[in-house]
């Protein structure tokens, strides 16, 4: 028998829950909504005339990639993210968000790291696959008064939010960040969402990108539609920083992969890949607010978790339950994965997909009504 290390992690809700919708279809042939998962689902992105101009035989795919990144890649990423006013030697490509998280998760020294009252289930797994200590903060305004007893910890910073979707003011945001950076608190802003609502005109990773203790986390997963393709960031001022980042994802993985890199350099900086891009945002978008006022407007939105803010991520809670749901041959995955705090009612909650086809969507929530 070989002696396994443990991880003391535990499989993800959003995967067993997918594990049983599938199951669930098959025995019943029924179709139901798999809005248990993270993946945009209004439309793909059309890449037919993009990949036109990329040759599959060429050495520039199929050869090992640079650690770093291709260099045309990073470019396009300073361009599009930071006005072209970043170091590309600053900028780290990733496989995935995941992966910058995990990496950087890795390459911090710290006492504690600290998430927010609701957080991706993942961001806990990654802290006890890591042995790291972590609680959550319970609102914004906790650091107002306890920022300088921060010192040696992390605070991980997603807007906008899973599982809620919430979105506060970039102002905000800004100044809360300032104030962490200030006192010597590592911040991993961690936003895979945030681009799908705004473009290159976006000037917030512009104002993030000089603070020392800022890492700032991307993925092209959700703006560009590109989840199975495995890609995204990290970017931080510190070159000892990204220098070790880069010796841990190299020896994870020799680097991430040639076409996926290829594929996102032309999504961002030929014509014919950022009109697919901003085809795919638009319409995307458009069914994500058209799925949100039409909970709202039903009363299936947990409101409650909206008062100083506004949902408007590719996710939102509602005030049903997962089993309620999969009756009605909906995915979802129960809020007690998403909080370290337990609360009256948390069982009656559920957080499910939004970027769907709102026609199919409202058609299942109907029976709610």
């Amino acid at each position: 028998m070989i002696p396994v290390k443990l991880s003391n992690t535990t499989q993800s809700s959003i995967v067993a829950m997918g594990t049983r919708l599938t199951k669930a279809m098959k025995e019943t042939g029924q179709e139901y909504l798999m809005l248990n998962r993270g993946v945009n689902s209004v439309v793909t992105i059309e890449l037919s005339e993009v990949i036109k101009s990329i040759d599959f035989n060429s050495t520039d795919i199929q050869v090992y990639p640079a650690t770093n990144g291709k260099m045309e890649l990073l470019k396009a990423i300073n361009q599009e993210y930071f006005a072209n006013q970043a170091t590309v030697n600053n900028i780290l490509v990733t496989g995935g968000g995941i992966s910058g998280l995990d990496i950087s998760l890795q390459n911090i020294q710290v006492k504690k790291v600290l998430l927010p009252p609701l957080f991706w289930g993942t961001y806990s797994q990654l802290l006890s696959l890591r042995g790291l200590s972590f609680e959550s903060y319970s609102n914004y305004e906790w650091f107002a008064e306890n920022t300088n007893k921060l010192s040696g910890t992390a605070v991980i910073i997603c807007d906008p939010g899973n599982p809620a979707g919430e979105k506060y003011p970039d102002a905000q945001l800004l100044e809360l960040i300032q104030n962490l950076n200030k006192n010597g608190v590592i911040v991993l802003f961690d936003s895979p969402y945030r681009r799908l609502f705004h473009n290159h005109s976006d000037t917030l990773f512009q104002e993030l990108m000089n603070l020392e203790h800022v890492i700032i986390i991307e993925s092209f997963s959700k703006s560009l539609g590109l989840s199975g393709q495995r890609i995204g960031f990290i970017h931080n001022i510190q070159q000892s920083f990204i220098n070790e980042a880069a010796l841990r994802l190299m020896y994870a993985t020799n680097g991430v992969n040639s076409f996926a890199q290829v594929l996102v350099t032309r999504l961002l900086a030929t014509p014919e890949g950022i009109r697919a891009v901003s085809d795919f945002k638009k319409v995307t978008t458009e069914h994500i607010e058209a799925n949100i006022a039409f909970l709202h407007e039903n009363q299936l939105l947990a409101s409650r978790f909206y008062q100083d803010s506004k949902p408007l991520g590719i996710f939102a809670i509602v005030d049903r339950s997962p089993e309620e749901l999969f009756q009605q041959r909906i995915g979802s995955v129960g809020l007690d994965y998403f909080t370290m705090t337990s609360f009256e009612g948390m069982e009656n909650l559920s957080r499910i997909l939004v970027s769907f086809p709102h026609e199919k969507f409202v058609s299942f929530f109907r029976s709610f009504l």
